[in-house]
């Protein structure tokens, strides 16, 4: 899981929004819970925020150079397939 967390230059922000009760968001939880540690240890100035709001859907943003920003919704995916939506945004430099 260590060389999937590795990232690139060209990110500057890893965002994730999601609720801190409901079910559709619960992978999302998970996800963080088990991963959030290493991705810290292994980026340790690069931001990672967890925005937590009553009954958001579970998203992540990845903000780049120059302001540019991707989002993936993460509502029905389950632990696995966030990792690898995680893994794509992190590894993408654009």
């Amino acid at each position: 899981m260590s060389g999937k967390y590795a990232f690139t230059k060209g990110l500057k922000e890893l965002r994730f929004h999601l609720c801190q009760t409901s079910e559709h968001s619960a992978a999302a939880r998970s996800f963080l819970v088990r991963a959030y540690p290493t991705m810290k240890n292994h980026n340790p100035h690069t931001p990672i925020m967890i925005r937590e709001a009553l009954g958001v859907e579970p998203k992540v943003f990845a903000r780049y150079e120059y302001g540019r920003e991707k989002v993936e919704q993460l509502k029905g995916l389950d632990d696995k397939e966030i990792e690898n939506k995680v893994t794509e945004l992190v590894k993408t430099s654009q």
